[in-house]
């Protein structure tokens, strides 16, 4: 299973052992781990003390599958995984992982970039943070919408 939506924290070793399979063929795996802060820097650095991500089951995972369909057809990838919770995190704890092994390190890492570019802007997730002030919902920001038009341009 490459894609999952849930709750649970996951281990990245054992994500990463099971993605790659021991297929000798990978010559490189790029990785990135979101993580929840403890301060918001686009929010006048408030303090969060909670993070909640709301999702539709069923829609989520299938277009989490898209999107990772989408860099599947574009780079030669070997394997991928997209794991992403929903639910209450504390800071510090895992969000995100993504992970792409490819014979090759290039394709690894412009895969890696894209889908998060693209996760950050078309999964959809709705996130509350919880604050000294209150809870107080996540805009979308037009930061992460001009990193995934840079995929949209006929040389990516």
């Amino acid at each position: 299973m490459s894609v999952r939506v849930q709750e649970a924290t996951f281990d990245v070793a054992v994500e990463m052992a099971e993605t790659t399979g021991g297929d000798t063929s990978i010559g490189g795996v790029a990785m990135f781990v979101g993580l929840v802060r403890d301060l918001d820097p686009h929010a006048d650095a408030k303090k969060v003390s909670a993070l909640t991500l709301e999702h539709y089951p069923g829609m989520t995972e299938r277009q989490l599958e898209g999107i990772e369909a989408e860099a599947l057809a574009r780079w030669p990838l070997a394997a991928t995984r997209i794991v992403h919770r929903h639910g209450r995190m504390e800071p510090g704890e895992p969000i995100v992982l993504v992970i792409c092994c490819s014979a090759h390190r290039e394709a690894a890492f412009d895969a890696c970039a894209f889908l998060m570019d693209w996760l950050k802007t078309k999964a959809p997730f709705w996130k509350v943070e919880d604050t000294d002030d209150g809870p107080r919902w996540v805009e979308a920001r037009a930061s992460d919408d001009a990193a995934a038009d840079r995929w949209t341009k006929p040389e990516c």
